[in-house]
């Protein structure tokens, strides 16, 4: 299947600070891919420059096979773009904004649908400054997709809402790829982008560092192992640290979190044996997509990285 974005060698700079350094990855039609990174890695500035909205210094760009540095009217019509930064006029509401946009395209979406769809209908009479975080999320995701684009470029569409309105904003972001729009997703929030992505793009000190599936990038670095257990009485932690198969232990209240190699938790279990110990309780740690994060750029936030 061709790619319907094909990013290549990018590089973008700002005076003497890259900004991008050799970006390259593809987008098939249909997927969700999610590209993730800390505040500053360079994901803003390379969708904008895929969308013909910021120069580049080097490298290419095709979208739907068009050149969007070159020819941004090309591409248009068939890519729909919510940015972080993008406000509309205070007083707009939302049906004026509904059809405000749709007067850019020839062809354009039913206004009436997309309200129902996003959940609008009732509020299209409100001005844009009367809306919930949510209801102007919703709104955004309406005003890119009213031209029926191919392609939805969303640009951290979460931040900032509560995590009921989160959830009922990634229930939209599936209903829109299930009508066939292909979307690129800029976010820093892990769970958003392992509940959504199909394939994720870590993007750090503007290079690509990592690239596959949620569950790939999971298993990146999974030579280790952690888990948790409680003990019928105190532990002499200095046993556990002697053991090779340890790299660290830490005590919380009665628990212990132990991490090490593949073999630690049967390495730990014997060791405790001899030492006539039967933990009470053992949990083994799912890694996930965040610690594969945390490894790759050195990041320490438990909840996604800052926006």
């Amino acid at each position: 299947m061709e790619p319907i974005i094909e990013v290549r060698n990018l590089r973008k700079t700002y005076g003497t600070t890259v900004a991008v350094d050799d970006v390259s990855f593809v987008v098939h039609p249909g997927e969700i891919v999610a590209v993730l990174g800390r505040n500053g890695a360079g994901k803003t500035t390379t969708v904008e420059a895929l969308a013909g909205l910021r120069t580049v210094d080097g490298g290419t760009v095709r979208v739907l096979g068009e050149d969007p540095q070159r020819h941004p009217e090309r591409i248009r019509e068939h890519v729909g773009i919510q940015l972080q930064q993008a406000k509309l006029p205070p007083k707009i509401t939302v049906a004026e904004a509904i059809d405000l946009y749709a007067a850019f395209y020839p062809d354009p979406a039913d206004g009436e649908e997309l309200l129902a769809m996003l959940g609008l209908t009732e509020h299209r009479g409100k001005r844009f400054e009367k809306l919930s975080g949510g209801l102007q999320q919703r709104l955004s995701i309406a005003l890119a997709l009213v031209g029926k684009p191919r392609i939805a470029i969303l640009d951290e569409l979460t931040t900032g809402l509560d995590p009921q309105a989160r959830r009922e904003t990634w229930a939209l972001i599936e209903e829109v790829r299930r009508r066939g729009v292909t979307i690129l997703l800029v976010t820093h929030f892990m769970d958003e982008a392992e509940h959504l992505s199909d394939r994720v793009v870590v993007i750090d000190g503007g290079r690509v560092v990592a690239e596959g599936s949620p569950a790939e990038l999971a298993q990146t670095g999974a030579d280790r192992r952690s888990f948790r257990m409680t003990t019928p009485q105190p532990v002499d932690l200095g046993l556990l640290r002697a053991l090779p198969e340890v790299v660290d232990v830490v005590q919380r209240d009665r628990e212990v979190e132990v991490v090490g190699t593949r073999t630690v938790l049967p390495a730990v279990v014997l060791e405790l044996a001899r030492h006539d110990v039967v933990p009470d309780d053992i949990t083994t740690n799912r890694r996930s997509l965040e610690d594969a994060f945390l490894e790759l750029t050195g990041a320490t936030s438990t909840q996604g990285v800052p926006a």
